[in-house]
């Protein structure tokens, strides 16, 4: 066996490995922007296909696997021109899961609703999908520190909105 077949093998291990990982992560990120499971994993589909087409290239596999759904989910709404609809008007199959899931992202949609769109996706990939400030950065190709200044200044607005008028 040579020295490339055994990289390759290690390297495609921990291909599979982030993937596995980060399946529901990246079906849950889809769905919370694209409100429609099928759509949110066909995407995610497609985000491992270029994963894997690339597989050379790419360093951060997390990193990469994320921005491809964040693009991929943006070129849906382009390409469709979705219209907006307001979440209550979205029916669910009657699952519970699915049903609480949906609740608690028209919750923290409405809470988001205020701020400006570049803030409240930074606050939503922070606090929703739990990716760090490098990975914020790196998907929506911003310095780490915009990303950051972004992130505590819609902290800060829904802080003093929700926090010091229900008092």
């Amino acid at each position: 066996m040579s020295v490339q077949e055994i990289m390759f093998g290690s390297r495609r291990r921990h291909i599979d490995e982030v993937i596995e990982a980060n399946l529901d992560a990246l079906v849950r990120f889809a769905y919370f922007r694209t409100c429609d499971r099928p759509m949110a994993e066909d995407i995610v589909c497609e985000a491992v296909v270029r994963l894997l087409e690339n597989r050379e290239k790419v360093n951060a596999t997390r990193c990469y696997l994320f921005k491809i759904v964040y693009n991929l989910c943006r070129d849906e709404f382009r390409r469709k021109r979705l219209p907006t609809v307001p979440l209550d008007s979205i029916e669910l199959a009657d699952e519970p899961d699915e049903r609480l899931e949906q609740e608690e992202i028209d919750r923290i949609n409405n809470l988001l609703d205020d701020l400006p769109p570049n803030e409240a996706e930074i606050v939503r990939m922070k606090v929703v999908d739990e990716l760090s400030f490098v990975e914020i950065s790196h998907i929506l190709s911003l310095p780490q520190s915009t990303a950051k200044s972004r992130f505590y200044a819609g902290m800060k607005k829904l802080r003093e909105k929700y926090f010091t008028n229900n008092q």
